[in-house]
């Protein structure tokens, strides 16, 4: 079962250079959440200081009622051993097989006898469909390949929270729809809480139970799915349907001459909500909710078309 992010007022600087201010959500225990926005709004930065790998400016990150933007050390390190984190890279040691990189957590962390260590590390090979691959190199294997061993070194120590930090990036378009099923299928079967960095609109569309939207230096919006996915909010409109008309511009903000020049422009309409990825074996997810359960409780009208099977996944661009 995973647990609950509370992150209140959260502030992060780098020297004068404010990365976002006054941030606050609750990632739900258990659910799969996508943070998005522009390249350079700091969605990194969040997943370093959630981790406490960055100390904020000013603001609280609590898991299980301790406060990991303050705590001690001590606290800190016992609070990371919830975490599992898959970097972008994968980032594995380069002069050791897979297998000996994924076992690597657990004999830093752990007691476990090497017969143990196997057991678990075969386990996890096997969860991302790597088996047979532990004698490889990272260097003779496909950079998919990869981010799937990535993902079994963060699943090792059987955690609580998943952090992905653009799992998608340098993937093709259908290996990222297999790590996306790969992503549910994990979430239905260990039940973690999942936060995961992406700039990909497909993932954020079809993904997560959550969304949420870093826009110049602040949260610009976080909720469920379907909240996003049928807003009308301009930033959050244009970004999540990959729209030129809108607030964002090439250097993050149009300027005032491209706004004056948008604002008799006709918007194209939303693009129809699609289907959430269900796990393989068609059994849907603890916190997966009944498509258009969220819009019909807040009297939203859906764009024509969502919840459709076979539905196009174009976003509206």
């Amino acid at each position: 079962m995973g647990v609950e992010i509370e992150i209140k007022d959260l502030t992060k600087s780098f020297g004068k250079q404010l990365i976002w201010g006054d941030v606050t959500l609750t990632i739900p225990a258990g659910e799969i959440c996508v943070m998005l926005g522009p390249s350079g709004t700091g969605k990194s930065v969040l997943l370093k200081t959630i981790i406490g790998l960055l100390k904020p400016d000013r603001g609280s990150v609590v898991i299980q009622g301790t406060d990991i933007a303050s705590c001690p050390e001590k606290e800190l390190y016992e609070i990371r051993k919830l975490f599992g984190v898959l970097f972008q890279d994968g980032a594995m040691f380069g002069s050791m097989n897979l297998y000996d990189n994924i076992a690597f957590p657990l004999r830093e962390h752990t007691n476990k006898t090497e017969s143990q260590v196997r057991e678990v590390v075969m386990e996890k090979l096997d969860l991302v469909g790597l088996l047979g691959t532990e004698d490889k190199l990272p260097g003779e294997i496909s950079g998919g390949m990869r981010k799937r061993a990535g993902l079994a070194r963060a699943l090792v120590l059987d955690p609580e929270i998943v952090l992905f930090d653009e799992p998608d990036s340098g993937l093709d378009p259908v290996r990222t729809s297999f790590l996306n099923q790969l992503i549910v299928d994990l979430n239905a079967q260990i039940d973690a809480t999942f936060l995961i960095v992406t700039h990909d609109i497909n993932t954020a569309r079809m993904v997560p139970d959550n969304i949420g939207l870093l826009y110049h230096k602040h949260l610009a919006m976080f909720g469920p799915r379907e909240m996003l996915l049928s807003s009308e909010e301009p930033v959050v409109r244009q970004f999540l349907n990959a729209q030129v008309v809108g607030p964002i511009g090439m250097s993050e903000e149009k300027d005032a001459d491209e706004l004056e020049a948008e604002k008799d422009m006709e918007l194209p309409p939303l693009p129809p909500i699609p289907l959430q990825l269900e796990p393989s074996n068609g059994q849907p997810r603890r916190s997966q909710r009944a498509p258009g359960a969220w819009c019909k409780e807040h009297g939203i009208e859906p764009p024509p078309g969502s919840f459709q099977e076979n539905m196009s996944m174009t976003t509206g661009g």
